[in-house]
């Protein structure tokens, strides 16, 4: 049987793979090789083999080509979607900043009419002092007078007494009896002149005080305008920044006590009004304000914490957003895994810059992060910039939110250039875009 296989074989090859011989002639020799069928067969596959490798990888690469093709224009298309989304955050960005400058000239507008304010009630609060102080002269003035005038009329009775009872000696006396009745009406004149000056007095003091009554009416309905002003300026100025607070998802009340307990010297022009030194209750004008104050000051504490949270964005320059927070397509191996921050693309040298006031804790090489700068901030936040091509700041040193703490680069376990950017609460990794977002409402 295989024999007989093998005949038919070597018939087979004979028939289409002859042997042939190849002579090598020289001036002295003649030689030949001689290509039985077998090594013709052999190298008949081999270049076989050659050749459909050839195809195939020609048509590996060109499948590639197509594909390259195709993903450079997705990602062009992408990047067009990118760059239109960043002109509109750019523009709302503007639109916001510009919201806030108008807010910070309302607060300083009405930072200098409290002023005025607190001048107006200091100097109607003098006033009215000085117009108790006349009234209170008025009335002495006028008891004394009732005083002698009764002292008066006393001595006229008594005199008037005297007369009746002493006719006959008045009529006896004859001329005598002229020097009582000049001293009475003397007494009698000099008591009407004193009413009639006391009577002028009290009705100019009434004048004056109805002129008084009608400036601090005036001066009442000025102030409630200036108040519901302020009230206006506050609640525009406090509600986008409490609303960027919770939003990111910090508790409000928290961060003010923190920031007011490192922040508690008292004085200056936002100490509580207290204008009466006898006991008397605070006047509903002098309790708004204080609520104003209250507000203002509530309102300064909300501008410390958001110094010292980080609502801003770690690149000014053009970048695109190339990856977000959450399970995400490993670049390197494929697998599903955890993205706890969010990549921004750009050019070599880029600068990268704090989001916040803070101190550096970390500035060195971390297995994965490559360069890496660690930054603690206050209410237990603490931001990461990885992948970076030099670092500009020292372990121990103090940064301030817009302060350039490195360049962008591909140090580390990377596909490319691009900053990977985390936000950490309390040690656990949150989507830095809430606070970037946030950000955006009110800066």
């Amino acid at each position: 049987m295989r024999t007989r296989l093998a005949i038919k074989l070597h018939a087979f090859l004979e028939r289409n793979f002859p042997e042939r011989r190849v002579f090598l002639k020289s001036d002295k020799d003649t030689r030949f090789i001689r290509l039985r069928p077998v090594t013709q067969l052999i190298a008949f596959a081999g270049s076989a083999l050659v050749v459909a490798w050839a195809i195939v990888a020609t048509a590996i690469i060109l499948m590639d080509s197509i594909g390259a093709g195709n993903f450079r224009e997705q990602a062009k298309r992408e990047q067009r979607t990118y760059q239109a989304r960043l002109d509109a955050l750019a523009a709302q960005r503007d639109s916001r900043a510009e919201e806030a400058l108008a807010a910070q000239e309302r607060f300083n507008a009405s930072l200098e009419q409290v002023s005025v304010m607190q001048s107006q009630l200091l100097e109607s609060e003098t006033r009215r002092r000085e117009l108790e102080t006349g009234i209170e002269v008025i009335q002495a003035t006028l008891r004394n007078t009732m005083k002698q005038r009764q002292s008066v009329e006393e001595r006229l009775a008594t005199l008037k007494e005297q007369i009746e009872s002493g006719e006959a000696s008045v009529a006896s006396a004859g001329n005598g009896a002229g020097a009582p009745v000049d001293i009475l009406a003397d007494a009698l004149a000099r008591t009407a002149a004193e009413r009639d000056q006391v009577v002028a007095d009290a009705r100019e003091a009434l004048l004056r005080a109805d002129e008084m009554e009608a400036e601090l009416a005036l001066m009442q309905d000025k102030n409630d305008q200036i108040f519901r002003q302020l009230e206006e300026a506050m609640t525009v100025s406090v509600a986008p920044l409490d609303k960027m607070f919770r939003a990111a998802g910090l508790s409000t009340d928290r961060i003010i006590e923190q920031v007011r307990r490192g922040y508690s010297g008292q004085g200056g022009p936002l100490t509580p009004l207290t204008f009466s030194t006898r006991g008397e209750e605070a006047s509903a004008d002098t309790l708004r304000a204080n609520r104003l104050l209250n507000q203002m000051d509530r309102l300064n504490l909300y501008r410390i914490a958001a110094q010292k949270a980080p609502f801003a964005n770690p690149v000014k320059d053009s970048f695109r957003f190339t990856s977000g927070f959450g399970t995400r397509r490993d670049p390197k191996t494929g697998g599903r895994r955890m993205h706890k921050g969010v990549d921004f693309a750009a050019g070599t040298g880029t600068p990268i810059y704090s989001t916040a006031d803070g101190v550096v804790v970390h500035a060195g090489w971390s297995s994965g992060y490559g360069r890496l700068v660690k930054i603690q901030h206050e209410f237990g936040i603490e931001t990461r910039y990885a992948h970076l091509s030099k670092m500009r700041v020292k372990v121990g040193q103090r940064v301030s939110r817009g302060q350039r703490i490195g360049d962008m680069g591909a140090s580390g376990r990377v596909t490319g250039v691009h900053l990977h950017y985390e936000v950490r609460v309390g040690g656990e990794a949150v989507n830095p875009m809430i606070y970037i977002k946030a950000a955006n409402d009110v800066f």
